[in-house]
């Protein structure tokens, strides 16, 4: 596919070094020399120095044969201008990056009148796979697949934990729960766990299944949590209005403070049921005055990355059982996870692999299988992904069992109408099932891509 990026910020740097990756053809707009110049020094991709929306700039993109366009620059009104003279000019499919709650609310009908193939709002992104983990406060990370049928959730196993130094085998014949383990994280090492396979402490273990099913076998293991009732969060942006919307509706206390009294005043008046406190969210004394020992989950939303996670090793030893941080400068991921800060929340990256998932989508193969839904975990280097089988192929109707898979691939789960399935070797993919597949492999497109060649080591 021939995608043009209009903006070469952190979404447009990683969306264009990913597309670039799986062998596109893309083409990047933006007026920052130096960033561009950083991309092109790493990518193979053609760097474009100008404004998006200029007529002269668009026609050396070629964006009238573009197949996709993708507005990630730091305004809205600039980003769904972009795709609109795009889509004039004739490219197939256009993307904008919607972020002012005025407008999301009225994201239907833009994307109507202006014919934006799909929008997203990173902030609201984020807000929501907070909520998940708030809901959830025993998981570090949950995805949802199968319109929420079937959960995707990262857990850290700590001395102590019933599960460490047991194999998958005898936890399998130890407890009785549905909860298949997929993929495990150990320190720089990422890989799809066989039945012999012993967990250890430390390591981060990824489990699916349904969401009760998860909440029995967290009760089994004795890590069960109630639901969080209170929230504090450190600063008052975008992710923190959607944030605070939510859980609002679902009956949470929430306590925000923030440092700037303008904002202060737009919170007050758009979350009158949110309790909120003008002032520095990093002092300590405004922290134990408001009451943070006491509340069950703290998120740290400030703008800067340094302070967040100051802010979230201060909670911890308060003792706040639930801690969630904002993370803008990937580089900072693993870094934070090595020193205790667990849930991590990328607006960037959420970004990125909803437009990622939105590619897959229109450029796999069609009439057999298609991308309903994409994760990536640990950096990329896991991927979960979603497909609907569209109709019989060489590997439906056939025993898993007798399917030959290549390393590194797993069907996790399987949805067929209203039956959820763990499958076992004796189960198969049938047409209309939405199947999903958990790989270390990037950039997988098809389910066609599990299938083990001749010629494929062990194969």
């Amino acid at each position: 596919m021939k995608i043009v990026i209009m903006g070469c910020g952190k979404v447009g740097h990683k969306l264009a070094e990913q597309l670039s990756q799986e062998e596109h053809d893309v083409v990047v707009i933006d007026q920052d020399s130096e960033a561009l110049q950083t991309l092109a020094n790493n990518e193979d991709v053609l760097c474009i120095e100008g404004n998006a929306v200029s007529y002269d700039v668009q026609t050396e993109a070629e964006v009238g044969s573009a197949d996709l366009v993708v507005a990630c620059t730091d305004g809205d009104e600039l980003n769904m201008l972009c795709c609109l003279l795009a889509k004039k000019r004739g490219a197939a499919r256009t993307v904008a990056r919607v972020r002012k709650p005025e407008y999301y609310e009225q994201l239907p009908y833009i994307q109507k009148e202006l014919g934006l193939s799909f929008a997203i709002n990173p902030e609201w992104a984020s807000a929501d796979a907070i909520s998940r983990v708030l809901i959830f406060p025993a998981a570090n990370s949950i995805e949802p697949f199968a319109k929420g049928r079937v959960e995707l959730m990262g857990f850290l196993l700590e001395e102590g934990n019933p599960l460490v130094g047991r194999s998958l085998t005898e936890i399998g014949q130890r407890f009785r729960f549905r909860v298949l383990v997929c993929a495990v994280q150990r320190k720089k090492e990422v890989f799809i766990p066989v039945g012999s396979d012993v967990l250890e402490a430390g390591d981060r273990i990824y489990l699916v299944s349904s969401h009760d099913e998860l909440q029995h076998f967290f009760k089994e293991i004795d890590r069960f949590r109630s639901s969080v009732r209170s929230v504090m969060i450190a600063g008052g942006g975008k992710i923190t209005y959607y944030l605070a919307k939510r859980l609002l509706e679902q009956g949470m206390r929430v306590k925000i403070i923030e440092q700037n009294p303008a904002r202060c005043r737009e919170l007050c008046e758009s979350l009158p049921k949110a309790d909120i406190v003008c002032g520095d969210g990093s002092s300590q004394d405004l922290l134990l005055e408001e009451g943070i020992e006491r509340v069950d989950a703290f998120a740290a939303m400030t703008g800067l990355d340094e302070i967040n996670a100051i802010l979230s090793l201060y909670a911890k030893t308060q003792n706040v059982s639930k801690v969630v941080t904002k993370v803008t400068q990937l580089p900072f991921t693993d870094m934070l996870e090595n020193i205790g800060i667990e849930s991590l929340i990328s607006p960037k990256e959420i970004t990125a692999n909803r437009i990622l998932r939105y590619v897959r989508a229109v450029s796999a193969s069609a009439g057999e299988s298609s991308v309903e839904s994409l994760c990536q975990l640990i950096g990329g280097r896991l991927e979960a992904l979603e497909f609907i089988v569209e109709q019989e192929t060489s590997f439906t109707g056939i025993p898993l069992k007798d399917l030959k898979l290549r390393p590194g691939f797993l069907i996790a789960y399987i949805v067929r109408e209203h039956k959820q399935i763990i499958p076992g070797g004796n189960d198969t993919i049938e047409p209309r099932d939405s199947v999903l597949l958990v790989t270390t492999h990037p950039h997988v497109k098809s389910l066609h891509e599990m299938l083990a060649q001749k010629g494929d080591k062990g194969v």
